[in-house]
């Protein structure tokens, strides 16, 4: 655990079982999510034209597929990905090693209160990393020191949980499993925007309004979509999702005939997104913001008076 923690919550959550899961399944996880990588890294400012020798921090990195990506986009630059969880960070550096990447590292902290060098990147991402911070915007008041001035900001966040096909698999289980979520809402307290956690930023006069407070400035709000890959077969897909956060919630609740019940229903909610293809693939649409922000660049020096002759 890094020396500095006050998103403890959090920090015990992602070095657990959690993150123990999106570590064994990091290949799983990058199916889903990546078609998010090049719309990001390109927000941020990262191609091949003028990235060269950025310096970049991924935060809430993971298992390191951006900021493996980052990387290589920056071939004499450098990019850190930051992370609460060990487990993911540790297959982060396997993977990266593996792949013979040099120009990056990883480093495990909490970025509300993480001791960055000042303006010491250029960029800073995520990948639906930033929305568990305690103090949204303590965290990215912290991020946006890290930056030189004019430097800029990326990231990706959940949108409202009605646009995202994965909470709408889960909604199908609501006769079936118990939840602690408002009537008629079988999701539980993951799909309400607003709240600590993955739709903590769905709405975006709240991206606005903690991206100020920390000191940004051009925000940009833009919806994305991405589909992803839950899974080959419906049944396949069903398990990996009660595997997840979230599925492990719900399950937790239930006896074993109530659980095999709730794979077969929630198999059955997802043939219909089951492609024809011989891997039988399983897509879903995730719908995110893909946002960016600059720190204010450098207020130039003032002339100086001139001097009476």
């Amino acid at each position: 655990m890094p020396d500095v923690v006050v998103n403890t919550e959090q920090a015990q959550a992602w070095n657990g079982p959690e993150g123990s899961h999106w570590a064994e399944n990091q290949d799983r996880w990058n199916a889903v999510n990546e078609g998010f990588n090049e719309p990001l890294l390109d927000a941020a400012g990262l191609t091949p034209e003028t990235a060269g020798d950025h310096r970049v921090l991924d935060l809430g990195c993971g298992s390191g597929q951006t900021t493996r990506l980052a990387a290589r986009r920056a071939p004499h630059g450098h990019a850190l990905g930051l992370d609460l969880s060990g487990p993911m960070l540790a297959t982060a550096r396997e993977r990266a090693a593996h792949e013979g990447i040099a120009n990056v590292a990883f480093a495990q902290g909490d970025a509300q209160v993480h001791p960055f060098e000042p303006g010491a990147f250029d960029a800073a991402v995520s990948r639906f990393g930033v929305m568990f911070f305690a103090d949204p915007a303590a965290a990215f008041g912290n991020i946006g020191r890290a930056l030189r001035p004019g430097g800029r900001l990326a990231f990706v966040c959940p949108a409202d949980a009605a646009l995202n096909d994965w909470v709408a698999a889960m909604a199908s289980l609501r006769d079936t499993l118990p939840t602690d979520g408002s009537p008629g809402d079988s999701s539980g307290d993951f799909g309400r925007p607003g709240l600590p956690g993955m739709f903590s930023l769905a709405a975006p006069d709240r991206i606005q309004e903690v991206l100020t407070a920390a000191g940004f400035t051009g925000v940009d709000i833009n919806q994305a979509q991405a589909y992803g890959t839950w899974g080959h077969g419906a049944e396949d897909a069903a398990e990996f999702l009660l595997g997840t956060g979230p599925g492990r919630h719900l399950i937790a609740q239930a006896d074993a005939s109530t659980r095999a019940r709730a794979h077969r229903t929630l198999a059955d909610h997802l043939r219909p997104h089951q492609a024809a293809d011989a891997n039988r693939t399983v897509r879903l649409r995730t719908t995110a913001w893909l946002v960016t922000a600059d720190r204010p660049a450098r207020p130039a020096h003032p002339a100086y008076p001139r001097q009476a002759s």
